[in-house]
Parts: structure tokens; C-alpha cells; sequence
């Protein structure tokens, strides 16, 4: 168990968030809430490190929003990094797997350049971020901020949002397996990802702000196991004891058929490896929408 005994500010406009998300922080005496968008923000009070994680995020969302989305990479990100000069505050930035687009190399390493459409549906996402990492890896060379970028991959867990635009693929399957409603599968579910629990997650991303050797560093941050659209449809099932029959819907524009993070970098700078297997992450995850959700 890390402890950093940390004062923690969250800015959000809740354009994504909701507040049920941290209504169980709302009273503890070390955690602020401000109801604010990173792109206009500023302050004079003193921070030591920035965790720069807004955006939207789900493919269904940041097609529907993609100015706002650009908009948070470009001039939230340069809002963020001045901001973080100006206090000379660490800054991390929470850059995507997207960012290879389709990758043609698997498992993945952050020496790849990537294989991304530019003006494709995804691409507001996809360049945004990558607009974003240039802008900061500037900032750390042309100033000596102490910058670090994390490429997160599938990440999931608990407060995983279902509705609407914002619902991801494990709690879009999960809501449908545990009301035995059809789960609508995009392609044929041979598309692969790899799904890191999100305790693990955050553990490398902390371990990665925190970290003095880390300054100026790109790192993948995820879980190596690849597994299938298809087989992680067939395991909610068996882990939910659902009668929910699988239904096969055309493959939206420009899905990656692969996703799988090299790690070995992220192992070697931290000595850091998840320790949540898929399955158990898929149990703690279940527990907690079935309670949610009678």
C-alpha cells in the first residue's frame, strides 16, 4: 500500500464526470472539489504535482464532442503546462494507447510512431492527444519541466460510467449481461485489447509522477494480456450466469483490430507489473455494478 498523505485538488467541469464519483471524498478533510475546466483555470495557490487526465475519452463521446475534445488537448494541455512552469510543479500527462492508432507492431513499445488518420472520426482523440505530447515534451526541453507522459491503455473497475455516449465495452457488456439484455458486439469480436484493473493503473501512474528518474519519460501504462472482444463477452456471461445472447453489429471506421501494450520500459523504470489478473479485475468489477444496479 503506497501513502503519499496528499492535500488533492480535483478540477472537473463535468462535461464527462459526475458527481456520485467522488461523493464519497467530498468530506474528508484533505480533498477539494472545483468545479472548473482546464483549459481557463488558474491559481496562485502552490501545487506540486499536476495530474493533467481530462478529456473525453469514450469513442462514442469524443466523435459527438470533437472541438471540445480538441480543445482540451490543445488549450487545456498548454493551460496545464504553463501552469505547471509558472509553479514549478511536476506535470503528468495522461496520453493514450490511441495515440498508435492502428498499430501494425504487437505488443506495442513507445518507439512506435504509430498508424493513425489524421482527419479520421477517431482523430480528434488520437491527434489531440499526440498534439499534446509534443507540447509538453517542448515544455521539458525548451524550460526543464519536469514533465512525464503515460500512454494508458484499456484501463476498467469500478464507477465505470454505462450510459449513454460515455459507456466503455466491459460496462456496456456488463449492464446488458446483468439486465440478460443482448450484448452488442462491433465486428466480428476478433479485435483485440488488453485490460488493466484500475488499482493497477494508478499505481503505475503514481509510481511515474512521483518518480525523480522519470523526468521527460513516455511510458505505456497497462496490462499485456490480450484478449478478445469476443472472449471478454463470453467470460462476462460466465461470470454473471446471464441469459443475455450475443448480437454482431458492423465494425465502426477506423477500429484498431489490435491493441497490446509493450511494458517492459514502464518494468524496467519502476519495477512495476499489475498484479490484478483480468479475471479477478472482472469479479470486483461485476460485485460492484450488481449492487449498483438492484
Amino acid at each position: 500500500m503506497i501513502s503519499f498523505d496528499a492535500e488533492v485538488v480535483c478540477l472537473d467541469n463535468l462535461s464527462t464526470g459526475i458527481m456520485q464519483s467522488i461523493d464519497h471524498l467530498l468530506d474528508k478533510p484533505h480533498f477539494e472539489f472545483i468545479n472548473g475546466d482546464v483549459s481557463t483555470f488558474e491559481t496562485k495557490d502552490k501545487f506540486d504535482f499536476i495530474l493533467h487526465m481530462a478529456s473525453h475519452a469514450s469513442p462514442a463521446e469524443y466523435q459527438t464532442h470533437p472541438i471540445e475534445t480538441l480543445r482540451t488537448s490543445s488549450l487545456g494541455s498548454a493551460n496545464m503546462a504553463e501552469l505547471a512552469r509558472k509553479l514549478d510543479a511536476t506535470i503528468l500527462f495522461a496520453s493514450t494507447s490511441e495515440i498508435y492508432g492502428d498499430a501494425e507492431v504487437v505488443p506495442t513499445p513507445e518507439t512506435y510512431w504509430g498508424n493513425v488518420n489524421p482527419i479520421g472520426p477517431r482523430s480528434c482523440y488520437d491527434e489531440g492527444k499526440r498534439f499534446a505530447e509534443a507540447l509538453f515534451m517542448a515544455h521539458h526541453k525548451q524550460y526543464g519541466l519536469d514533465v512525464k507522459i503515460a500512454r494508458i491503455f484499456n484501463s476498467f473497475g469500478p464507477r465505470l460510467r454505462e450510459d449513454g455516449l460515455y459507456g466503455r465495452v466491459i460496462s456496456r457488456f456488463l449492464t446488458q449481461a446483468l439486465t440478460n439484455k443482448s450484448i452488442t458486439i462491433y465486428g466480428d469480436g476478433t479485435q483485440t485489447r488488453s485490460f488493466c484493473y484500475i488499482t493497477d493503473t494508478i499505481t503505475g501512474l503514481m509510481l511515474l509522477t512521483t518518480s525523480e528518474g522519470a523526468k521527460g519519460e513516455v511510458v505505456n501504462v497497462g496490462n499485456t494480456q490480450e484478449v478478445t472482444i469476443l472472449q471478454l463477452a463470453k467470460k462476462i456471461k460466465e461470470l454473471t450466469n446471464s441469459r443475455s445472447r450475443l448480437t454482431f453489429h458492423q465494425l465502426p471506421k477506423d477500429d484498431p483490430k489490435r491493441r497490446c501494450p509493450d511494458t517492459s520500459k514502464m518494468e524496467k523504470l519502476l519495477v512495476w507489473k499489475p498484479k490484478i489478473s483480468f479475471e479477478q479485475g472482472l469479479k470486483r468489477t461485476i460485485m460492484w455494478f450488481q449492487k449498483r444496479l438492484t
